[in-house]
């Protein structure tokens, strides 16, 4: 790899800390721009800027842009290039470079900088001392862009107006916003944010604002405020005709920049990645946006060469000004990059993850706590679990409602509608899931969605709708069921009608048959059992299993690298399907000839641990079609906040593991279906090229109505949610201290039940399930001894256990109910109850009283120890590879020990801001401290 062996002192040390660095040129050298004075440039001068994120996987990504002014020298501009490669090579050649220049900037840059930057004229000088002026200078500042804001200041006079355009007036007493007649809404929106950081930054929040409409002139005191800056009113001229093209479709192209920097075309059209080389640089035009690409082995010589070249190609073919130029190495390519070739292979996912997660859970064994892994937080729930469920299968293009007593079968060549009913800040809310089985048949497929998209959008409560498919359930759904058996087979009559028409067997479970379950979950509360193929090539180490056999006997598995929450879950699900089966206990490596023999026979299977793949930060897309979701486009808003959720657009939270579709209030799309239809095709373009399954959980999410497994992703602000009127009217609104005004009243649950829904009442009720009640002292009711195999097991879910003598429980319909055969509903509102955990004497299970309790809220308060405030350590005695560490600290808050002053200096925000943030990053931020 081509480095440089003399790297710059101001670049020494860059990126080795989180958020944004800024250097300017100054009398050819770089200088560092101090933190107060980011986001202004001077349009004199030359920058090299670079932002630093922490990755899921714990790698460090960068980003390097040099800003060049409008009247920067070609000198500065040329050594901010140059200063921006050696920067990359510093960095390992693991960033991407862009050149941003002054009013075409990327959005990525400029949402660094929200809301807007704001160039100055000049040039940059550094220990430059400001005076302010006499007088407060009146300026007109231009806004364009509904997403990423370009602000420029022009002329201040009449001829600088136009109706396509948004305007800010800033005067020395007021600001006047002034929105052109052919702006959108979101232009305005946008604009409007400017003007409140103009009102902060500039007049120190003293300062009144007036929205002056485009051709809105009589009878308005403000309307001709504004005028009399111009001379008094007189009619903008109509807006010229746009000279400005439409793109042609230019075929992609691929050349060869030689080490003299002339072009060779080597490709076009679809691309092939072995057209590249490691020993040569490349630039792909793809006629908005060009690429230079250099190999891994180019020298920084090269490098330079390279990308001179393609600026003075750019000179050359006259390209528009916003053409945008990226500059990446072999091995950091970006997602639109490696999309332009057919075969670019996918990546696999470093495990860096898991062995986090791994060094975690030492840490805690070293404290005292006996615990085998660390529970993943995306397998904690983040609604209440003790709601109403019910459950309807697709039969005959019709929603048949399941007793309850079969709510917690599901099966695969079936499809389902699952109504899930929860509380959350103190209203009702719904949740609907369409499930798909992996051998359901089209017709079923179509009639799941749109029957359920028809209920949901019949309804007035705006219930968050979601799609998933077999074997791809979020774990939240398992978590609502709480306990949940999946056969094989199917119960409606299109899955029977397509076997016979195709002469297959039935796989529908009966006790006549012999079926292989695999036992999964987190704990008690979240236990599956999975049919499975009767093949030992269907067994992992790492899970339990249960085995019935035809002639009914019943073994259960250990596999080697099988945990003790695991062997819980096995004992529990036992319990729950028949108490009194008498199992044979097998563990990997001992098992009997009959065991082999029922499987089939013995063959290979997986004897490693599944490792998860990590998953990277969340991404946020704007969507737009022309005429259906096919036509779909995205363009991916960088650093999103709440606020670029606006009521106009349909907006994608990819997720990686789950896609979330946000409808804003003012939208055209109306329906569930038509938005779920826009995240199957979010899907397919899998922008980022990230490997996105067709069938990853897709969930509708209506505005207003957001649950807090979407809100957790960004800091959210309910009052915001809760705003009538469109993104500029709310904005405006704000502004003027006038927000109240525009709220929607909270709905009352009280008021929220309907004919599908089940009255909250303490009596059972014929829908849903509701959780048992703790005895009379508040204790558990006590476990069973042990069975006469000498296995203790413990009944695990109480009322829901079996009391019968049945040899077959799972093809018994009543597997859910006890002795007086009464079926309990959960109830809406009842609080979470513990579960008994097994005891010491177990010899197959260890307690579990010892594992810690890890955070299950996005955000926290600031920690403390039973009301005491903590003490405090310096940092270099509470980070995770301390030399001298402090004994009996919780390892789960380190950073708390710190002092305001040095949590400060390391978190460069205060403890107060820190734990605002969603739970996410804050892992985020403690992992690069090493704190976590």
């Amino acid at each position: 790899m081509g480095s440089n062996k003399v790297i710059d002192l101001e670049l020494q040390g860059a990126g080795s800390k989180l958020g944004l660095e800024i250097w300017c040129v100054e009398n050819l050298r770089l200088v560092s721009v101090p933190q107060s004075s980011h986001g202004k440039f001077f349009s004199g001068s030359a920058y090299v800027v670079l932002h630093t994120t922490l990755l899921k996987s714990g790698a460090l990504q960068h980003d390097i842009h040099y800003w060049l002014g409008n009247n920067a020298n070609e000198v500065d501009s040329t050594l901010a290039s140059d200063k921006a490669l050696e920067l990359d090579a510093a960095l390992g050649s693991q960033s991407v470079q862009y050149k941003e220049v002054e009013g075409q900037e990327t959005g990525k840059f400029l949402s660094y900088f929200k809301p807007c930057i704001i160039p100055v004229e000049g040039v940059y000088y550094s220990g430059q001392v400001h005076s302010k002026p006499p007088t407060y200078e009146t300026r007109l500042l231009t806004c364009r862009g509904d997403r990423v804001v370009h602000v420029k200041e022009v002329a201040f006079s009449r001829s600088s107006l136009n109706h396509r355009d948004v305007f800010i007036l800033d005067t020395a007493s007021k600001i006047f916003h002034f929105s052109g007649c052919n702006s959108s809404i979101q232009e305005r929106a946008k604009a409007l944010e400017v003007v409140q950081y103009i009102k902060e930054y500039k007049h120190k929040g003293n300062c009144e604002v007036a929205a002056i409409e485009d051709g809105k002139f009589v009878g308005d005191a403000e309307v001709g405020e504004f005028w009399n800056f111009f001379g008094g009113y007189a009619p903008i001229p109509k807006d010229p005709p746009s000279t400005q093209e439409q793109p042609q479709s230019l075929s992609v192209k691929l050349f060869w920049i030689t080490l003299q920097g002339k072009f060779t075309q080597s490709g076009s059209g679809r691309l092939k990645r072995s057209m590249l080389e490691s020993n040569k640089c490349y630039m792909l035009d793809a006629d908005t946006q060009i690429f230079v690409w250099m190999g891994r082995t180019t020298h920084i010589t090269e490098r330079k060469t390279s990308i001179s070249a393609a600026e003075d190609f750019l000179r050359a073919q006259e390209r528009p000004v916003n053409t945008h130029l990226a500059f990446l190495t072999e091995g950091a390519e970006t997602a639109i990059f490696k999309s332009y070739f057919d075969d670019w292979p996918q990546t696999v996912a470093p495990k860096l993850y898991e062995e986090g997660r791994g060094k975690v859970a030492a840490m805690f064994k070293q404290t005292g706590y006996d615990v085998e892994e660390i529970p993943d937080e995306d397998d904690k729930s983040h609604i209440d679990c003790n709601g109403t469920l019910k459950v309807w299968r697709v039969n005959n293009g019709k929603l048949s409602p399941v007793p309850v007593v079969e709510q917690r079968k599901l099966y695969s060549g079936d499809c389902y509608t699952v109504q899930y009913i929860y509380s959350t800040n103190g209203r009702e809310e719904r949740l609907f899931y369409i499930w798909l089985g992996n051998k359901s048949c089209v017709e079923d497929r179509e009639d799941a969605i749109s029957l359920t998209s028809g209920l949901v959008d019949s309804t007035k409560f705006e219930p968050v709708l979601a799609r998933i498919v077999e074997n791809k359930e979020p774990s939240q759904f398992f978590l609502i069921f709480q306990t949940l058996i999946m056969f094989k087979g199917g119960m409606g009559s299109r899955y029977k009608s397509f076997i016979a028409e195709k002469g297959l067997d039935d796989e529908t479970y009966d006790n006549k048959k012999t079926a292989l379950f695999k036992i999964q979950g987190t704990n008690r509360d979240n236990m599956q059992a999975i049919q499975v193929d009767q093949v030992s090539r269907s067994l992992n180490s790492s899970c339990c299993y249960i085995l019935k056999a035809r002639d009914g006997s019943i073994f259960t598995w250990l596999g080697n690298l099988s945990t003790t929450r695991d062997h819980d879950l096995l004992y529990g699900m036992l319990d729950l399907i028949n108490p009194t089966w008498q199992p044979i206990l097998v563990r990997e490596g001992s098992e009997p000839d009959v065991f082999w023999e029922t499987l089939g026979g013995k063959t290979e299977y997986p004897k490693e641990k599944d490792i998860k793949r990590f998953v990277e930060d969340p991404h946020l897309f704007v969507s737009t079609y022309t005429k259906d979701a096919s036509d779909l486009k995205v363009k991916e808003i960088f650093n999103f906040t709440q606020d670029d959720l606006t009521t106009e657009d349909v907006l994608v939270l990819d997720c990686y593991s789950e896609i979330f579709v946000w409808v804003g209030h003012n939208t055209v799309v109306k329906s569930k279906q038509q938005a779920l239809s826009i995240g199957l095709a979010f899907l397919k373009k899998d922008v980022l090229g990230e490997g996105l399954s067709m069938d990853a959980p897709t969930y509708v999410v209506s505005e207003g109505h957001e649950p807090p497994f979407f809100t957790r992703f960004f800091e959210w602000d309910a009052s915001k949610a809760n705003m009538l009127g469109n993104s500029f009217e709310r904005k405006l609104a704000i502004l003027k201290g006038q927000s109240q005004k525009l709220e929607a009243p909270l709905r009352n649950s009280n008021n929220f039940n309907t004919k599908e829904t089940t009255p909250r009442r303490p009596s059972p009720t014929p829908n849903g399930f509701r959780r048992p009640s703790p005895t009379p002292n508040g204790s558990r009711r006590p476990s069973p001894g042990p069975t006469p195999n000498g296995l203790t097991r413990r009944q695990s879910l109480d009322s829901y256990t079996i009391r019968s003598t049945s040899s077959d429980a799972f093809s018994r319909p009543d597997f859910n109910n006890n002795n007086n055969n009464t079926t309990k509903n959960r109830r809406f509102s009842s609080p979470p109850i513990p579960r008994m955990f097994p005891s010491a004497s177990s010899p197959d299970v260890r307690t579990a009283d010892k594992t810690p309790s890890l955070p299950s809220k996005d955000s926290s308060p600031i920690p403390s120890q039973d009301g005491v405030k903590l003490v405090n350590y310096p940092y270099e005695r509470v980070k995770v590879n301390s030399k001298d560490p402090v004994p009996d600290i919780d390892i789960t808050k380190r950073e708390a020990y710190l002092t305001e002053e040095e949590f400060e200096e390391k978190f460069s925000m205060p403890k107060t801001a820190f734990y605002q943030l969603p739970r996410w990053k804050q892992n985020k931020i403690k992992m690069s401290l090493y704190l976590f």
